[in-house]
């Protein structure tokens, strides 16, 4: 018993350390003593100070990454985690993402051993929950956000169509569809004007949206606009059937999604009831569940008659759950 509450502090102190490292800034003094040397050596007459502060200089303008962070270093692609946690929209760096992800970790690793669980299924469950459930809520956000801009995104093809068709150019419709269109459509296009009056070219700056957005509907307005330009014609004409083309996508997608939605919702239930009437159980009265997790050396594999039945069952479970989602996938 000393022995895990001893650990339980461990894991909270952590916690609360980690917590502290991800939302605490940098140290005035140290900020301060940078600035002081950067001004002494910008007003320098020497060769090497004047060489020296703009080395200083450029690497303070770099973009504040946390690649030097502990938690970033365990990521083994943080480029992808990064375009993830843009897509979202949100203004979130991939060390306060690994941050909430150690929290929760933690907080279930101590919550669980505070219930008697052995401490390598805390261990297990709580690294299950910690990279699950932060991977689970960015993706909600992410198709979240992808509906909105694909719910309003005709409308926009719509007025660069009148733009167009009042004689006005496409760099100024994109600007006046950044500035009438809300939600996640209107920050996206400003984004897009914004890039070209840095000074990249229109194609770049579209396919920088498209790439983040990661959706074919935008993606078909690219490709669109790329055609136009090196073929000619009507692109009133052209975006205009485009709209109706994507507003035609969304109807058929909302016809499959009400025709299935029955099925989805008996299969969620029926998934979900086991686990949560075994979790359940697990947390209110342990001891009648402690011979799942209690090994048998004379079992297969060294595991109990209960726990084989319990991996059996999940891997139909899984087999059946894979079948189910792929006889409602359509691809439009």
């Amino acid at each position: 018993m000393n022995g895990n509450i001893i650990l339980m502090a461990v894991l909270l102190a952590t916690m609360l350390g980690l917590v502290v490292m991800a939302f605490s800034g940098p140290s005035p003094e140290k900020a301060q003593k940078r600035r002081m040397e950067l001004i002494r050596g910008r007003h320098s007459d020497s060769t090497d100070a004047i060489l020296e502060a703009r080395m200083r200089k450029a690497i303070s303008n770099r973009p504040a990454g946390n690649e030097a962070s502990m938690l970033v270093s365990l990521v083994p692609n943080p480029e992808n985690l990064a375009k993830r946690i843009r897509m979202t929209g949100k203004k979130w760096t991939v060390s306060q993402y690994m941050t909430a992800c150690a929290v929760i970790f933690l907080a279930l690793c101590a919550l669980l051993m505070l219930r008697g669980f052995p401490p390598l299924f805390a261990v297990m469950l709580g690294l299950a929950a910690g990279l699950g459930l932060p991977h689970m809520w960015v993706s909600r956000l992410i198709k979240g956000r992808v509906l909105k801009f694909n719910a309003k995104f005709p409308d926009a093809l719509e007025l660069l169509t009148r733009g167009l068709r009042s004689g006005l150019p496409i760099a100024e419709t994109l600007n006046v569809v950044s500035n009438e269109v809300p939600g996640p459509v209107g920050e996206e296009f400003k984004l897009i004007t914004e890039r070209i009056k840095i000074g990249k070219t229109m194609d770049q700056a579209l396919q920088e949206t498209a790439d983040r957005l990661g959706t074919p509907e935008f993606q078909f307005f690219v490709i669109s606009l790329a055609i136009q330009r090196e073929t000619g014609g009507n692109l009133a004409e052209t975006l205009s059937n485009l709209a109706t083309v994507l507003r035609q996508r969304a109807q058929m997608k909302l016809k499959i999604r009400a025709m299935s939605s029955e099925s989805k919702a008996s299969a969620y239930i029926i998934g979900v009831l086991p686990f949560t009437v075994f979790g359940l159980i697990c947390y209110i009265n342990y001891d009648y569940m402690s011979p799942f997790f209690t090994p048998d050396p004379a079992g297969l594999f060294g595991l109990s008659t209960m726990q084989v039945i319990g991996i059996g069952g999940m891997c139909w479970m899984s087999i059946g759950a894979f079948i189910m989602a792929q006889m409602i996938n359509f691809e439009i």
